[in-house]
């Protein structure tokens, strides 16, 4: 007596890593939006403080030189 067997590959687990890579995509683009747009602010905070006299920023504690690192201290330390 002989036995067949045959293995048939579901496709359905294909098509849900398809679109799980596909979620994944977006949602790596719609981090990169949020990022965009926290930095956005932070560049126009940068911009604000330049535009201050040097005066007005000796009184805030800040130097010239030091309004990036100022702005963006909590994403890196120098």
């Amino acid at each position: 007596m002989a036995y067949n067997s045959t293995f048939t590959p579901s496709l359905a687990g294909y098509g849900k890593s398809a679109l799980h890579g596909i979620g994944d995509f977006f949602a790596m683009i719609g981090r990169a939006m949020v990022a965009a747009g926290n930095n956005d602010s932070r560049l126009r905070k940068v911009t604000a403080l330049q535009a201050k006299t040097d005066a007005e920023l000796n009184a805030m504690g800040i130097k010239r030189d030091d309004i990036v690192h100022h702005v963006f201290r909590d994403l890196y330390y120098i």
